[in-house]
């Protein structure tokens, strides 16, 4: 049986308008600890930024900014000015073995699933992982719950 991108993927994925700015763009990546966020105009899909994207247009800590001409910067910095444009896609009734050949030929982490212009879902790395060892396991597709494990905190290497 073979397996489809309808089966694994995250319906209604959360989205931001290209005219918000990356400090909305930070809360929502945070709020809902995901990497990828599809940009959304009028019901379509125009672009996507990632987690690094937003990393890379803000100034390093390194810089000699204060914290906030940081935030202010933030602020100012619009999507539309650090989406891709040019996104890799997939139609919802692809197999996942297809999902998987792109995110290693293009070597990004997500692929937003489309029907037409029209955003359904997206899938991701961490949702391939999941068919396969449900594969393995011989168990049928679920949908994925809104709620993940967090990472454990790091404890501090200074000593009391």
């Amino acid at each position: 049986m073979t397996m489809r991108v309808k089966d694994w993927m995250r319906r209604r994925p959360v989205t931001i308008s290209p005219h918000e700015t990356l400090r909305t763009a930070w809360r929502i990546i945070r709020e809902h600890r995901i990497r990828h966020l599809p940009v959304v105009e009028q019901g379509r899909l125009v672009g996507i930024v990632t987690d690094r994207d937003l990393r890379h247009a803000l100034p390093s800590r390194a810089a000699s900014l204060e914290m906030h001409e940081v935030a202010f910067l933030a602020e100012k910095v619009r999507i539309w000015e650090v989406m891709a444009r040019a996104v890799v896609t997939i139609h919802r009734d692809a197999p996942i073995e297809e999902a998987a050949h792109l995110l290693l030929k293009y070597r990004i982490g997500g692929l937003p699933v489309v029907k037409g212009e029209t955003l359904v879902g997206i899938i991701t790395k961490t949702d391939l992982l999941r068919a396969l060892i449900h594969r393995q396991q011989g168990q049928a597709p679920r949908q994925p719950s809104r709620k993940t494990a967090r990472k454990p905190q790091r404890r501090s290497s200074a000593r009391s």
